[in-house]
């Protein structure tokens, strides 16, 4: 098996495609936004006679002033088999990776069911390997899935009754759901502002969207989608898409006419749009760590299960340390400074921040 960075964009998509479930992070387009944002991509590919057996689009950044360097490798690697051998070696390769890199250490977080045999086996191999389960969870370590290959029938019978019931009762009040334009973006921005302030979480500038939303609009692989009522904006979704998966990645909404339901509805003609592009799977985009009614993410999971998902547990991120001692500085230290960071950007907006209350 042959290890080697690829520089071709069209070919470097295309392997992914040949693998399953390749993910829309660890395209091309998804490491040349992020070079936009002070990453250096590199992207490198297992073949076997040919063939890709496995990828990993590694980022590599200096995080603010510190003087280090980390690596990451969003949603992946993606490997073409649950073989523990193949992943042995590209375990090997990647720290190897990391150490000429000169990186304090290299993240992982691939999408491997944690419940599952396969699961047991990859999380076993880390560990012995010497990764360690991360204290920092880049992405949502859980999610809910929904299958697309039933017909839209069958999918709107397998929702909550009261979910079916939601999507009608917005259709009869006039929502009404459309494509979204490039011009839209900036009133899109503003309503996931108002969304973050409402349900206390921290964004972005808006260039860093416009950017992520845009260049991926541009390339053919995300759409916008958005409900109004009497012709005014009232909820928003940005869907990605890659090898027959869609992501519902960003949302927003507006306290005015939440009474008519418009979330419900533009789920539904979200389900929709992805199973018209060919997917196979509707990816809802997080869901708490664990099942509990006191979790902040409780409501977001019932709204997303009423939809007829299944909760998947993914096994989460791996820190593979490549300096032991500086590592666990860094990680006693991250926190607090990100804390700091949080604290800051609520003052900024001249509102207590979620733990002032």
């Amino acid at each position: 098996m042959i290890s080697h960075p690829i520089d071709d964009p069209r070919r470097w998509n295309d392997a992914l495609q040949r693998l399953p479930a390749p993910h829309v992070l660890q395209t091309w387009e998804w490491g040349a936004f992020k070079e936009r944002q002070g990453w250096r991509a590199v992207h490198h590919l297992w073949e076997t006679d040919s063939a890709p057996a496995a990828a990993a689009l590694v980022l590599t950044r200096r995080p603010g002033r510190l003087p280090v360097q980390v690596s990451y490798v969003p949603r992946g690697p993606l490997l073409a088999r649950e073989d523990p051998d193949l992943l042995d070696r590209v375990l090997t390769d990647l720290e190897s990776i990391a150490r000429k890199q000169g990186a304090l250490f290299l993240k992982i977080d691939p999408d491997i069911e944690a419940d599952t045999p396969w699961g047991a086996q990859a999380m076993a191999l880390l560990q012995e390997r010497g990764w360690r389960f991360s204290s920092e969870q880049v992405q949502f370590r859980n999610t809910l899935l929904l299958d697309l290959t039933p017909s839209p029938e069958e999918i709107l019978a397998q929702m909550k009754p009261k979910w079916r019931y939601n999507i009608r009762l917005a259709q009869r009040k006039g929502v009404t759901v459309r494509e979204g334009t490039m011009d839209d973006l900036p009133l899109l921005y503003r309503m996931y502002q108002e969304t973050s302030i409402r349900d206390r979480f921290v964004i972005r500038p808006e260039e860093y969207y416009q950017d992520a939303w845009g260049s991926f609009i541009e390339a053919g692989l995300a759409q916008m989608l958005i409900a109004e009522v009497a012709g005014e904006m009232v909820a928003m979704v940005i869907l990605f898409r890659f090898g027959g998966r869609a992501w519902y990645m960003y949302g927003a909404s507006r306290s005015l006419y939440r009474d008519y339901m418009p979330n419900h509805l533009l789920q539904w003609e979200a389900i929709r749009w992805a199973k018209t592009q060919g997917c196979t799977v509707y990816d809802l985009w997080g869901a708490p760590d664990a099942l509990d009614e006191s979790d902040p993410m409780w409501g977001v999971y019932r709204f997303k299960a009423g939809f007829g998902a299944r909760l998947v547990r993914w096994i989460g991120a791996y820190d593979f340390p490549v300096h032991r001692a500086r590592y666990h500085l860094y990680t006693s230290i991250t926190p607090r400074i990100l804390a700091l960071m949080r604290w800051r950007y609520w003052q900024r907006l001249e509102i207590p921040s979620p733990t002032d209350r």
